[in-house]
């Protein structure tokens, strides 16, 4: 049996519309590849950090990085090497690639692109480039992103483990 931390096992129940205190979780191996599974791990403690963190910058800085964890984890999945050595050689931000991979996913990788120099702003400390509000609606929507994004590569999200003392 895998250990909790094995991420390329997932915890599905059921049904969705169980109580919490009837679901009877079932392991089923990940679709995705395990760096895809990987990275969505670190995306989601990436979300948790920001929501935890004090200050607007930090906040937003560390929702930011967990929607581009999410989006490699796409790239992760459906992304092939460059056809010719000219494209190989260019650098493209992950926000320029997504759209091209999972042209479901372009209104969401505008959203983050466009954050992107703000978060750029965030992590150098600049002073007050972004302020409480936009860190919970960045909070919020990479966390909406993660999600669409584990049902889109077929994940359910891992279940927390529970302390014997809570149990």
């Amino acid at each position: 049996m895998p250990s909790p931390d094995d991420r390329r096992f997932v915890m599905t129940s059921s049904s969705a519309t169980t109580a919490a205190s009837d679901v009877h979780p079932v392991l089923r191996r990940s679709t995705a590849p395990p760096a895809a599974v990987a990275l969505l791990g670190q995306a989601h403690s990436a979300l948790d950090e920001a929501a935890a963190m004090e200050t607007p910058n930090e906040r937003y800085a560390l929702a930011h990085l967990a929607a581009l964890r999410a989006a490699a984890a796409v790239l992760a999945v459906r992304g092939r090497p460059e056809a010719t050595a000219r494209r190989r050689a260019r650098i493209r931000a992950a926000w320029e690639v997504l759209p091209e991979l999972a042209p479901e996913l372009a209104e969401w990788s505008a959203l983050f692109a466009s954050g992107a120099d703000r978060r750029a702003r965030a992590e150098a400390g600049i002073r007050g480039a972004a302020g409480p509000r936009d860190a919970d609606d960045l909070i919020r929507d990479a966390g909406m992103f993660l999600r669409l994004i584990e049902r889109m590569l077929a994940l359910q999200p891992v279940l927390p483990r529970t302390s014997p003392e809570t149990v």
